[in-house]
């Protein structure tokens, strides 16, 4: 009895973690869209921030203390490799896909699309394969997103 309630206590810290991990990820593959032309506007964290509470349904208060710390590292960013290889194993391609469609929010929520953004975009939809037509339709639904607000 007593193990049994040690294991479900440990699998709730295991769920936890790995929660946390997905945010962080997210967060740190947002940022990264974000700063690809080398600024980080207002507009575009407060983009990440929405899209990460009210799309992925994740908790406010660590959304905030994942973003701070993607901020913070923003110069020591990770390889898009390691972000794109945690995500094909946990996301599903519904789930990859409304990330590229966020990430290209992100991207024009500050008006402006600049070459290493498109490329960005381009490169991760490719590690997350998923096709240039999906990518595309991504971009166009964001796009209308964007201007209907």
């Amino acid at each position: 009895m007593l193990q049994s309630l040690k294991n479900i206590f440990s699998n709730s810290d295991i769920t936890q973690e790995k929660t946390n991990e997905d945010i962080d990820i997210l967060s740190g593959l947002m940022i990264e869209a974000a700063n690809s032309d080398g600024d980080i506007t207002q507009d575009e964290i407060n983009k990440i921030s929405d899209s990460l509470i009210n799309i992925f349904k994740e908790d406010p208060k660590i959304v905030e203390e994942s973003l701070s710390g993607a901020l913070e590292n923003k110069d020591n960013a990770l390889s898009l490799y390691f972000y794109t290889s945690k995500l094909n194993k946990s996301f599903s391609y519904e789930k990859k896909i409304l990330l590229i469609e966020v990430l290209w929010e992100v991207i024009l929520s500050d008006n402006k699309i600049h070459d290493f953004e498109t490329n960005l975009i381009r490169r991760l939809a490719g590690l997350l394969y998923i096709s240039d037509v999906e990518c595309g339709n991504a971009k166009k639904r964001a796009s209308k997103k964007i201007n209907t607000k």
